[in-house]
């Protein structure tokens, strides 16, 4: 029997928490098409909420180059024609014409450039704003990926163990109908009487109906398996694996320190919090003073003595503009700001409790899971023997046999315990493997 995994002893994270996905490739219990590492990457590349993120993080990614766009001069083309109707003329001499002060016509044709020379690092705070909130984008998609992976995992190993429980039924199913062949033979001649063939027979439809119900979760899991690669809900979608019961130590002290370290839940909750203080430094800087330069050259007419000759012309200019009053805005704005700081602080406090607590439950539930494998391979070989006496005694009349089918009855129901166990064992690897943030794609 194998020993129940204590709690103190150290974990061996680089190889039990991530060999997994091996252990479910090995062996020949059931041979089909996707491994546990093909069916993960099948459902990773055909999930469109993967696409939705990635297109998102390109949206990030662009508005972070826009802002980069800040710190480049900006350069303005600029063509106009003005027609002005009347002109003002100045009349001199009465006997003269009248001196025209502006063209009819009217032509500008200039390029400006104008950049910002000094704004007290507003432009890096705005860079600065849209980096992290496209890291906070990629960092989604980290967990986005992860829930789809483990999610597939699961659906994997709950179709493995319906198909193995459906075997268990298999065998109970063909040792009744056995039993039944020798109660019918022994009827015949005269040593028992129909009352036992009638009650093998109850005990074969209920076990041919449990069977049936098992069958029917795993056509369910089969759709779920579907829709989660996006395929038909009629496709088959086979999966191969050993469904084995791999035992493991793990040290939740070195657990809890991992799972801090690499959920990324911790991550995002960083980000957030990371952005909050990002969005309140552009906020302290939007009413700082701006010191700008700007250049303007090209042509134009409308210049004495000749209003019409189109003559080239340029201007410069230093501008400095300094806000004075905005009506409270940048103060309330100070105090949202502030308050969002705030709440991601608390809000990565209680990431890092939720953490603490689902390393603690996985490790209980690994604790939990071995007991019961334990417990139920006891059962089995108790039930086995059980089995072997009642069949004894019922063949030299010693016994009943109610006494053979209830022992029937144990022995499968030991052996569908033995398989729970091994599920929620291998199910509990994974709730650990998740809870400490580790990589299963």
């Amino acid at each position: 029997m194998l020993s129940r995994p204590k709690i103190s002893v150290p974990l061996v994270a680089a190889g039990l928490l991530l060999s997994g996905a091996a252990h479910a490739q090995q062996g020949s219990v059931i041979s089909d098409s996707l491994s546990l590492d093909g069916t993960i990457r099948s459902v990773l590349e055909a999930n469109p909420a993967i696409t939705t993120l990635e297109e998102e993080v390109n949206a990030a990614t662009s508005r972070v180059t826009q802002s980069r766009g800040g710190f480049l001069p900006q350069i303005t083309g600029t063509a106009t024609y003005t027609r002005i109707d009347p002109v003002v003329k100045i009349q001199l001499n009465p006997e003269a014409p009248g001196f025209q002060l502006a063209p009819n016509n009217n032509y500008d044709a200039h390029i400006t450039l104008q950049y910002g020379l000094l704004d007290f690092g507003k432009k890096e705070a705005t860079y600065n704003l849209a980096e992290s909130r496209r890291l906070t984008a990629l960092d989604q998609i980290t967990v986005t990926r992860r829930d789809l992976a483990y999610s597939a995992a699961q659906v994997y190993y709950n179709i493995l163990f319906v198909r193995e429980s459906i075997k268990v039924q298999n065998a109970q199913i063909a040792s009744l109908k056995q039993h039944q062949r020798e109660m019918e033979k022994r009827v015949e001649g005269g040593v028992s009487t129909k009352f036992d063939v009638t009650t093998t027979q109850v005990r074969i439809t209920q076990a041919q109906n449990t069977k049936i119900d098992l069958e029917n979760q795993l056509r369910n899991q089969q759709v779920q398996l579907a829709r989660y690669l996006h395929r038909p809900e009629s496709a088959g979608v086979p999966v191969r694996g050993t469904f084995a019961y791999e035992p493991q130590t793990v040290d939740v002290a070195a657990a809890l320190a991992q799972a801090i370290e690499n959920r990324p839940e911790v991550k995002l909750a960083r980000d957030a919090e990371n952005t909050a203080n990002l969005n309140l430094k552009l906020i302290e800087r939007a009413n700082m003073p701006l010191l700008g330069v700007g250049a303007q050259v090209g042509g134009k007419n409308g210049y004495l003595p000749n209003l019409d000759r189109f003559r080239p012309n340029s201007v410069g200019v230093v501008q400095l503009s300094v806000p004075i009053y905005d009506g409270n805005k940048n103060k309330n704005q100070r105090v949202e700001a502030l308050a969002n700081i705030r709440g991601s602080q608390a809000r990565i406090q209680d990431t890092q409790e939720q953490i603490r607590a689902d390393v603690r439950q996985a490790a209980n539930n690994l604790e939990s899971g071995a007991a019961r494998y334990d417990n139920a391979v006891v059962q089995i070989a108790q039930a086995t023997d059980a089995l072997t006496r009642a069949k004894a005694r019922y063949r030299y009349d010693v016994g009943t046999n109610l006494d053979v089918l209830d022992a029937e009855t144990s022995l499968a129901q030991a052996r569908l315990a033995r398989l729970q166990a091994i599920y929620n064992y291998t199910l509990g690897q994974y709730q650990l493997k998740r809870a400490i943030g580790a990589q299963i794609w």
